[in-house]
């Protein structure tokens, strides 16, 4: 999800089988999980390949977090869109989101196209989809890690101090 790369952080199937991965790791030693989303979408150059990474990083999550009843945080930094937002990054059981953030699944271009409609300027910012539901805190980032050692202690597990988040 490195946007200085070609692809502009986009979804991939390496960047699948490496989210994949930390969750399994994290589901085998009953660890927290919180992961940073900042996507462009899904890598259309891989087809299919690349949106089977929603499929395999949402199941894979399933185990996490129905099965052994871990805690997962998704954060959302901007962009946060395509295939990141319709999977992993919204199935958080709690979704904290970057003021300002732009979210969205699609464009608004794209959006605009395929409805043949005009979109409300500013309908896919974060204190825009906050008072629609879509997400829990709007946080910046100064006071994040103490909300995030906060909730994972509050979940129960191990105190954290704030030098140990990175």
């Amino acid at each position: 999800m490195d946007f200085s790369l070609w692809g502009g952080g986009s979804m991939g199937s390496v960047v699948g089988e490496k989210i994949t991965r930390l969750i399994e790791y994290a589901t085998n030693n009953f660890l927290p999980l919180i992961l940073v989303c900042a996507s462009g979408g899904a890598r259309m150059q891989e087809g299919s390949l690349s949106l089977m990474q929603m499929a395999k990083i949402s199941s894979t999550l399933y185990d996490y977090q129905s099965n052994k009843k871990l805690f997962y945080v998704s954060i959302l930094t901007s962009p946060t869109t395509g295939g990141v937002t319709a999977s992993f990054g919204m199935l958080g059981d709690i979704i904290i989101a970057e003021p300002n953030a732009y979210i969205a699944f699609a464009g608004k271009r794209i959006i605009e196209k395929t409805l043949n409609k005009t979109i409300p300027e500013g309908s896919q910012v974060a204190e825009y989809l906050f008072h629609k539901g879509l997400f829990d805190p709007i946080v910046p980032r100064n006071p994040l890690k103490g909300v995030l050692s906060e909730l994972v202690q509050l979940h129960g597990f191990f105190p954290l101090n704030q030098n140990s988040i990175k």
